[in-house]
């Protein structure tokens, strides 16, 4: 997967906040789904983005009129270049208080994908790379660490992302 670092400098914090409240004011309730997709050696799949930092699952918004698996399929494609193959399976819906008292999660594990190609850097994504379970970035986000425990230990899920 890539590893391109490009020159670009990310934009951070204030273009999220902005995001966040024009959602706040467009759509009232946001929702959004992420996926621990991992791959047939049992490693996560995750992304870096530019605009926040630190390695996430891939994922996004629900768009309206699209069903919250439309999305974490759109988003797989978009964000790593996967195609689910399998099931995708709901593993509990998360309060995402770092975003607004307004934005849930959804949060989905996948294990049956599709690599279509190697994604490059662009606009939104920084890097995409799959990591055994046992050795993943130090710059991991702790919610990511945290779900990835819950998955792998049968650990009962926080609801607060």
């Amino acid at each position: 997967m890539a590893n391109d670092s490009g020159d670009r400098p990310p934009v951070r914090r204030p273009v999220q906040r902005l995001l966040h409240l024009y959602w706040r004011f467009a759509r009232g309730l946001t929702l959004g789904v992420r996926v621990a997709a991992f791959d047939e050696g049992g490693r996560v799949v995750l992304v870096k983005h530019t605009y926040v930092p630190g390695w996430h699952f891939p994922g996004g918004g629900v768009e309206p009129g699209e069903t919250a698996h439309d999305a974490l399929v759109r988003e797989l494609r978009e964000e790593a270049l996967i195609e689910l193959e399998g099931e995708a399976r709901l593993h509990a819906v998360y309060l995402n208080r770092h975003a607004s008292q307004r934005d849930h999660v959804l949060l989905y594990v996948a294990r049956e994908l599709r690599f279509v190609d190697l994604k490059r850097r662009e606009f939104e994504i920084a890097d995409v790379q799959a990591f055994p379970l046992d050795a993943l970035p130090a710059d991991t986000t702790r919610s990511t660490r945290l779900r990835l425990e819950e998955i792998t230990t049968g650990r009962e899920p926080a609801l607060i992302w």
